[in-house]
């Protein structure tokens, strides 16, 4: 059976060299790469871990940390991380648990600290445990994706901009009474980056003249709680706002589908907008900032092998695009057609 020195005299490169063009890790020329390839490939040669691992020192595995397995955004994350991966022909392992749960505390305090990979990718980890601070700690290198990030490199969407031009967008429209859906005031259950976006309602309300409207109302970052609580809200038309914006897409579908059931034309009568493009963004026609999660993984495993490649480059945090796509959620303001009565300016923070 062939092994990576076979492929290497045949190739007439060094075993490193044939290593790398394998798996993918360290720089090998366009022409190097495809010669190695093809003597692999005459040879009937396929790299097992431990062989790389032998020759490059790594274990070819990379620890990938998200609180979340079944929610939309780390779902694509985890997808554009396993494609950038299988790519690099690196092993991914995965580790998922709830916050403030016995099974997340285990994992941080003794799981990952005797584990072998070459490096990890945390996804959506928050700031009030100090978890990313530990794996820090662990001294390998870390990849963050997601608002927070303690000087590693890290990718994400500017999340206080994405919410400040979908504020700016309604507020172009003409509505003035504009509520901001999701998460809660304390973060207890709000993660960095929606407490981001609130930020940048916010910001956007102050320099419109609009601070006095201000109004959060707390719900879970999901559809079926941003219904309910778009039910309270929208239930009583004299204190119903004329637009909402939801702290993500499924919140903002949420209040959607409260809307219609409670006999609310949108957009007629009320403007929906949103964050991030979820799958089911066309199909509820959900004005919104797009990201692409999937992209925002694949970029992760790149900033990562960077980092493997060259552990003294700089850290580099990347923001991915987030273009406004207007859909038929949102439109101008008909005072006409508004069920508004009575509203008054408050300020519930």
């Amino acid at each position: 059976m062939a092994g990576i020195a076979d492929v290497a005299r045949a190739a007439g490169v060094s075993k490193s060299t044939a290593s790398r063009a394998l798996t993918g890790s360290g720089y090998v020329s366009t022409a190097t790469r495809a010669r190695v390839r093809d003597a692999a490939a005459a040879l009937g040669y396929v790299p097992t871990t431990s062989a790389v691992s032998l020759v490059t020192g790594r274990t070819q595995t990379v620890g990938v940390v998200m609180p979340s397995l079944d929610r939309w955004f780390f779902a694509q994350v985890l997808e554009g991380i396993q494609d950038a991966l299988r790519e690099r022909r690196y092993d991914l392992a995965l580790y998922g648990a709830p916050p403030d749960s016995p099974a997340r505390r285990e994992m941080f305090e003794h799981i990952l600290a005797r584990k072998r990979f070459d490096g990890l990718i945390a996804v959506g980890i928050e700031p009030s445990a100090r978890e990313l601070e530990r794996l820090v700690a662990f001294g390998r290198p870390v990849v963050a994706v997601g608002g927070y990030d303690v000087g590693t490199n890290a990718v994400s969407i500017d999340d206080q901009a994405a919410a400040r031009i979908a504020t700016d967008h309604l507020i172009g429209l003409g509505h003035r009474d504009i509520a901001f859906l999701g998460g809660d005031p304390d973060g207890h259950r709000t993660s960095f980056g929606d407490g981001r976006r609130q930020d940048g309602y916010r910001s956007a309300m102050r320099d419109a003249g609009l601070e006095a409207s201000v109004r959060h109302v707390q719900s879970e970052a999901t559809m079926p709680d941003g219904y309910r609580v778009a039910v309270e809200l929208l239930g009583d038309r004299r204190t119903r706002p004329t637009a909402i914006v939801g702290v993500c897409d499924e919140v903002a579908v949420g209040a959607i589908i409260a809307a219609r059931r409670l006999g609310l034309r949108v957009p007629e009568r009320l403007s929906v907008i949103g964050i991030d493009d979820h799958a089911y963004a066309e199909m509820f026609s959900l004005t919104t900032l797009q990201q692409r999660p999937h992209q925002q993984g694949r970029a992760a495993v790149q900033l990562l092998m960077w980092q493997l490649d060259d552990p003294a480059a700089p850290t580099r945090r990347l923001y991915e695009s987030s273009p406004l796509v207007v859909r038929n959620s949102t439109a101008a303001l008909d005072d006409d057609a508004s069920a508004i009565v009575g509203v008054g300016a408050r300020d519930t923070r």
